[in-house]
């Protein structure tokens, strides 16, 4: 009895190939040491460019960021010098020419009266009363003028009554009171009420 002869394929995946093949994939290409140079050139090249192109964009955002702040710093400037001018307007407004009285306190120079409080009256009613912190006396003291009042009044004589509490060079606690007669016209009337260290009180116009 004959048995049939069996052909056998010639094995294409040698044992050296790697085992993608005996899956049934195709083997790996074989590794060429300079197309990996080539490829590791070309990555380093791109990531330099890359980080060029970051930086440049910084740059310019720093640029752009300091124009916004010098734009920022503009319009604020724009804004103070238009409520400024609100201010003005709404003085004027509510304060016209004609009935506008301001009064204003100031200390004698050269002078340590430590000045407490001021308190004023116009026409027997009570228009202000302030109470100094160390730093406006520190002002004061330096030649520096506060406004403490701004009102209307129609022309002709109106009393002024002031009062005084403070401390004399010594230190010693020190009040003062003082009655005046202002005049006004039809002009806004600005009066200077000057203290002096033993809670003498002058009165001056400008």
């Amino acid at each position: 009895m004959t048995h049939p002869t069996l052909k056998t394929r010639p094995n294409r995946c040698p044992l050296l190939v790697h085992a993608n093949c005996a899956l049934g994939g195709r083997p790996d290409p074989p590794r060429n040491p300079l197309r990996r140079r080539i490829v590791w050139t070309l990555l380093l090249a791109l990531v330099g460019c890359i980080g060029g192109a970051a930086g440049h964009a910084e740059e310019i955002s720093r640029e752009q960021m300091q124009g916004l702040d010098e734009q920022v710093q503009e319009i604020k400037s724009d804004v103070l010098g238009i409520s400024a001018e609100l201010s003005r307007l709404e003085e004027r407004l509510i304060y016209p020419s004609n009935t506008q009285v301001a009064l204003f306190v100031s200390l004698v120079e050269d002078d340590a009266f430590q000045l407490d409080s001021v308190q004023i009256q116009i026409d027997g009613e009570p228009v202000a009363h302030h109470i100094y912190t160390f730093k406006e006396l520190e002002a004061l003291q330096k030649g520096g003028v506060q406004r403490i009042y701004t009102g209307n009044l129609p022309t002709g004589g109106h009393r002024l009554d002031v009062a005084v509490v403070g401390k004399s060079r010594g230190g010693s606690d020190v009040t003062g009171t003082g009655t005046f007669t202002i005049e006004k016209g039809v002009e806004p009337k600005l009066v200077d009420i000057t203290l002096a260290g033993d809670a003498s009180i002058q009165l001056g116009s400008w």
